[in-house]
């Protein structure tokens, strides 16, 4: 990895960090929703950047021979990371990074909501994406990717059962208009 990658690796480190410390959910809201899902999640990320990297390290099973591949993953992540932050700051006040109802919660459906329901894992998903890309290992990117996006469709029927709890009909109906991840495919 060069030094472009490992600063976008912090400041993606230090972006979660605060999201995980700053944007939890609140004393009036409902609680019981995340069923331990966030704490999972880490775990999981935790894991499987952790041995994606290592086996990176120890192991060569190149994905690519192309300096321009490993750009465009460093592309992705970079861009994951940012879209992402922009996504979770149009949510404003309803973003937690536990799955909660927050008092007067209303359902978002305009910007990135328009087209997928979860735009901001979509985007994190890019980032890890990048993240597989860049370790030029398809055992790391295996490692790295397919835990993660199994935890992250976990997550999303968490979250989605929650919503529709939440918003009954407004939420179904809004869920047969957009894709989940994926614009127009998934």
């Amino acid at each position: 990895m060069n030094a472009a990658t490992n600063i976008i690796l912090v400041l993606w480190g230090i972006s979660e960090i605060y999201l995980v410390l700053k944007m939890r959910s609140g004393s009036a809201d409902t609680k019981g929703k995340d069923k331990k899902s966030l704490a999972r999640l880490w775990l999981v990320i935790g894991f499987s950047i952790f041995f994606g990297i290592y086996v990176s390290k120890v192991s060569f099973y190149p994905l690519y021979q192309s300096q321009i591949i490993q750009i465009i993953g460093l592309a992705f992540l970079f861009f994951g990371v940012i879209l992402r932050l922009i996504v979770i700051n149009s949510l404003g006040r309803y973003f937690t990074v536990d799955v909660t109802i927050k008092k007067d919660h209303q359902l978002k459906t305009d910007g990135a909501y328009q087209y997928v329901r979860h735009p901001s894992y979509s985007f994190s998903l890019l980032s890890f994406l990048g993240l597989a890309i860049i370790l030029n290992n398809y055992v790391s990117a295996i490692i790295i990717f397919v835990p993660v996006f199994l935890m992250f469709l976990y997550r999303i029927k968490i979250e989605e059962q929650a919503l529709t709890d939440q918003f009954g009909n407004d939420y179904t109906d809004y869920m047969k208009k957009t894709k989940r991840l994926i614009p127009f495919i998934y």
